[in-house]
């Protein structure tokens, strides 16, 4: 065991999906320049190996002409441009980046164009289970990728940890401990649209808690059957949760413990005890993974320390290889509608007290 256990963690950075040799770059529009698109999305674009900026969508001025100096992006145009079609030559996929809410109006729009355009879409794909249905069946008609901008599922740490995890090296995962908590509240003002809940969706389960969810599903490999939850809020302004507790059941019989946070200290942890050993990653939720695991097996312990990796570069190189070869990404439409589904029962659970089945 302990053989196995440093011979995936040998070559951390591997890039597993990287299957077969292929030359070409996809050319991105990005819809929304938010604090996010700006700050970490385009520059990693720029950076890809298989991806470039070449077009950018929004209604911000002031911003636009800095972004597209600084990334030498050749179009920028208004959301009623984009939807009317403008320049659609000058991209061949689209990353949308608006809030919730609004992200089936501008995914549908790119593979309902004309050519067809695939997608990379942030998470929550949106707000409701049918409107995520809404993007699949867009995309799955136009014969275009679409894919759900998880980019944990892309970052080494946690490719690492679900390795470990299906090799048996911590034996049956028995319980999962994860959490995620911002200072939001503290670090915006009560305009900013993640405290809407029609154009959020929801609070901090929707925005960090979705984290946890995601990355307990993909390093487990599989569903929950159920869910049980409780929100708080402890702001009489704020009309959505800002802190969330959930626990997840699994079919094997593991429980995921998960907590997410608007208002809290800056903070991310995720855990897995198994029935023969323990994996911890250091800060994995936070937006620059520190890339420390610590493995126990059986008597074995082991620190290790990968080298520095932009998981959202590798988020957008995996989707620029699988437009390039035809290749399904693992974070497609469907995992986007598991997690909503789970949203929708967690707060279906927070309201009335009881435990919702998934199955």
């Amino acid at each position: 065991m302990e053989l196995e256990l440093e011979t995936i963690l040998d070559e951390f950075t591997r890039r597993d999906w990287e299957r077969e040799p292929v030359e070409g770059t996809v050319r991105l529009a990005i819809v929304g320049i938010g604090d996010f698109a700006r700050n970490r999305a385009i520059p990693a674009i720029a950076e890809s190996e298989y991806c470039e900026p070449t077009l950018l969508v929004t209604g911000s001025p002031d911003q636009r002409r800095l972004v597209a100096e600084t990334f030498e992006i050749g179009h920028v145009i208004t959301y009623d441009a984009f939807l009317a079609g403008a320049h659609t030559e000058a991209y061949d996929a689209v990353y949308v980046a608006t809030p919730n809410a609004l992200h089936g109006r501008y995914a549908t729009a790119a593979a309902d164009l004309g050519t067809g355009k695939h997608v990379i879409c942030e998470k929550p794909l949106e707000t409701t289970p049918d409107r995520v249905e809404t993007i699949i069946d867009a995309c799955d008609d136009a014969g275009v990728t679409l894919m759900t901008a998880y980019r944990l599922q892309t970052e080494p740490a946690v490719r690492r940890t679900r390795e470990l995890v299906s090799a048996g090296v911590i034996g049956d995962v028995v319980q999962v401990h994860a959490g995620f908590s911002h200072p939001l509240l503290a670090a915006t003002g009560p305009d900013t649209w993640r405290l809407d809940p029609e154009l959020a969706g929801g609070g901090a389960l929707v925005d960090l808690g979705i984290y946890p969810l995601n990355t307990t599903r993909f390093v487990l490999g599989r569903d929950p059957t159920g869910v049980y939850a409780t929100t708080a809020s402890n702001t009489d302004s704020v009309a959505v949760d800002e802190h969330v507790t959930f626990q997840l059941e699994f079919p094997t019989d593991a429980t995921a413990s998960c907590t997410a946070s608007f208002d809290a200290h800056a903070n991310s942890w995720l855990e897995l005890i198994g029935s023969g050993g323990v994996i911890s990653i250091r800060s994995p939720f936070g937006g620059v993974v520190p890339q420390e695991i610590v493995v126990e097996s059986g008597d074995v312990r082991m620190e290790h320390t990968g080298p520095p990796v932009d998981e959202v570069r590798e988020e957008f190189d995996y989707f620029g290889y699988c437009v390039l070869t035809g290749a399904t990404p693992e974070p497609d439409g469907a995992d986007g509608l598991i997690d909503t589904r789970v949203i929708e029962a967690a707060y279906e659970s927070a309201e009335t007290g009881c435990r919702v089945d998934l199955e």
